[in-house]
């Protein structure tokens, strides 16, 4: 079968994660990504160890786990018969991705203003910290300094600890995800207007956009959330429990479910009790409520547990090491490592009836396919 975006063609001038986040995810989708790298390389080929080593290269895993499926390029932007080299490249393709400061590109000709004078159909998706507007528009953007500012740390870590951030650059992946949808929309709207367009994405946009439901919570109440450490803020039971040889999550999501747990841990007279009927009466008591049943859970192995709760029909699941995680059944079965080059890597996690996703090829060496595609 064929893969749902063969065909079309993706120049990505973009480096660190989100930008090529976005190009990996369309790379899998079956577009052919050409990554344009200075003579140095992308910055996180050096972000190790630990590193992959294939015959005489050596680059950090963080670089392959975001850039499978694409073909290497190595241009000088400053040097004019490069800048003549990515031009060609660029009047025939179908999307541009790049993460440059606002203005940055301009210096070379190549800003969009300039190249859709030369390809009227170019998607151009302009990655920043702060988008191409707005009084931070010249700052540089860092995935963690967004997770401060986007109020992700304030509601973050234990209620008496410091603000944590997340334990993956979650700003810059979100970031990426929405750029790929944005630009799927731009591709779809090119099929009635025959134009390309301009998507101007921003780190901190993407970041408060994510706030969901804890932006609501603020939005129609105007109380900031707080901390809550392994609690969920509107809904409980619903956080980690510990048990006699680690720990596990319950999470509740109704009062019925919540009546089952209290019969699972033996705590039937919990189950009717008017402090906790409803979930909002357990919010209300959720200290006194949390400590009864932790008695009971701390009793339990953690694997009697989780079957006893899926036996009940509540939702209940371990807390995995990566180890754990590519071990565990369900990841095996749906194929989600990916051997390619020599490498096991990571698939994007897309399943279609009528179409295959694109994976014959690993992250490329720097400047791989500078004589196959740019000369």
């Amino acid at each position: 079968m064929s893969s749902p975006l063969q065909g079309l063609k993706v120049i990505e001038l973009a480096r660190i994660l989100a930008g090529p986040w976005a190009g990996q995810t369309l790379a899998d989708l079956g577009a052919d990504v050409i990554k344009v790298e200075a003579a140095q390389g992308d910055d996180t080929r050096a972000w190790g160890p630990p590193f992959i080593t294939k015959s005489d290269d050596e680059t950090a895993a963080y670089f392959h786990s975001c850039n499978r499926g694409k073909a290497s390029v190595t241009i000088d932007l400053r040097d004019p018969h490069d800048q003549g080299r990515l031009r060609d490249l660029i009047k025939d393709a179908d999307i541009l991705i790049e993460n440059f400061k606002v203005g940055g590109l301009a210096k070379y000709g190549f800003d969009y203003d300039t190249l859709k004078q030369l390809n009227p159909r170019l998607v151009y998706c302009s990655i920043t910290g702060f988008g191409q507007t707005g009084p931070y528009a010249h700052r540089a953007g860092y995935d963690y300094i967004i997770q401060g500012m986007s109020g992700f740390m304030s509601i973050t870590g234990d209620p008496d600890g410091m603000p944590q951030r997340a334990g993956v650059a979650i700003t810059d992946i979100f970031t990426g995800v929405y750029a790929t949808t944005a630009i799927l929309a731009a591709l779809r709207m090119r099929d009635t207007t025959g134009l390309g367009q301009h998507i101007d994405m921003s780190l901190f946009d993407s970041a408060v956009s994510v706030m969901a439901n804890q932006a609501l919570n603020y939005l129609s109440t105007g109380t900031p959330p707080v901390r809550t450490g392994n609690y969920h803020p509107n809904l409980t039971p619903y956080q980690v429990f510990e048990c006699a040889d680690g720990h596990i999550i319950i999470a509740t999501g109704n009062d019925g479910q919540y009546r089952r747990l209290c019969s699972v841990l033996a705590l039937d007279d919990m189950a009717e009790d008017p402090q906790y009927l409803r979930n909002s009466d357990r919010i209300a008591n959720r200290e006194e409520m949390t400590e009864r049943l932790s008695v009971r859970t701390k009793a339990f192995a953690k694997d009697a547990l989780l079957t006893a709760c899926e036996n009940q029909g509540i939702p209940a699941g371990p807390i995995n090491d990566m180890a754990e995680v590519f071990a565990d059944p369900q990841v095996i079965a749906r194929g989600m490592k990916v051997e390619l080059d020599g490498v096991t890597y990571v698939r994007s996690p897309f399943v279609f009836s009528d179409a295959d996703l694109t994976l014959q090829r690993g992250a490329p060496k720097l400047g791989e396919d500078n004589e196959g595609i740019s000369e």
